[in-house]
């Protein structure tokens, strides 16, 4: 395939280029020939060809279009590859199968977005396995307390189980990034490790809480939860947000929503 495709800014696009990074992100992964795999901005195709050759069904969706007429090129030979001309946005996951197991080097400018949208169809994934910023991943990844932690972990956190991998840097990609990337892997939690009565109000609360992070959860929530609400949840009224465990926003929430 010929590289004289740029990468596009206003897509995020950063080619990744180094082999043993590549290798090691296959190797994480692990597939097999029974596998439905379906990856995410495959670009020139640096991990659609190792993927590709497991013999696994593997889908990949492009949105550039300037890459899908040499992706369908390349893999012509592949009866085990379709390209979908597609914004991962948009996309119907749901429509590849039960049991998918999702992998890409996400572009940086749709990567929250494209994370929440898989929330939804987390019934049909198996797994994920995403290149992200690092700054993302040690968002997704950190422990209440940690400064890093915040509404992405705590609504990707209710959903599904972060492992943060290995980290890679920017002279791995084309063009390279100004940002150390990483790579992660996420898996459904079980349906009884988080219930969420009302997923809307659920995501109102913490995007209000974490909107003023810097206040105590009495004054982030005030008007929202009184502090003997806060109490019945376990939270303290005098800290903040970002010291408040998933468990007891969700419960939280929980009681809020079940208030008359």
């Amino acid at each position: 395939m010929s590289r004289s495709h740029q990468a596009r800014k206003r897509f995020g696009q950063h080619f990744l280029s180094a082999t043993s990074v590549i290798n090691d992100i296959v190797e994480s992964i692990a597939p097999n020939v029974d596998d439905t795999l379906v990856e995410i901005g495959p670009g020139h195709g640096a991990i659609t060809v190792p993927l590709a050759d497991t013999g696994a069904r593997l889908h990949a969706v492009e949105f550039d279009r300037d890459l899908v007429s040499p992706l369908r090129d390349k893999f012509a030979g592949y009866d085990n590859v379709t390209i979908h001309e597609a914004d991962a946005l948009k996309f119907d996951f749901a429509s590849l199968g039960p049991q998918i197991r999702v992998v890409g080097n996400l572009p940086y400018n749709i990567s929250t977005p494209l994370l929440f949208r898989l929330i939804d169809f987390k019934d049909h994934i198996r797994d994920l396995h995403f290149m992200l910023q690092k700054e993302v991943v040690d968002r997704m990844a950190a422990a209440h307390g940690n400064r890093s932690y915040g509404r992405l972990t705590i609504m990707l956190g209710c959903h599904m189980q972060v492992q943060p991998l290995f980290d890679v840097p920017p002279e791995s990609f084309t063009p390279p990034p100004k940002v150390m990337s990483s790579v992660v892997a996420l898996r459904p939690q079980p349906d009884d490790v988080y219930q969420v009565s009302n997923n809307e109000q659920f995501a109102s609360l913490v995007v209000q809480a974490f909107t003023k992070r810097r206040k105590t959860v009495r004054n982030a929530l005030r008007g929202v939860a009184s502090e003997d609400q806060l109490a019945s949840a376990g939270i303290d009224p005098g800290t903040r947000p970002e010291q408040i465990s998933i468990a007891q926003w969700v419960t939280l929430a929980n009681n809020l929503s079940a208030k008359p």
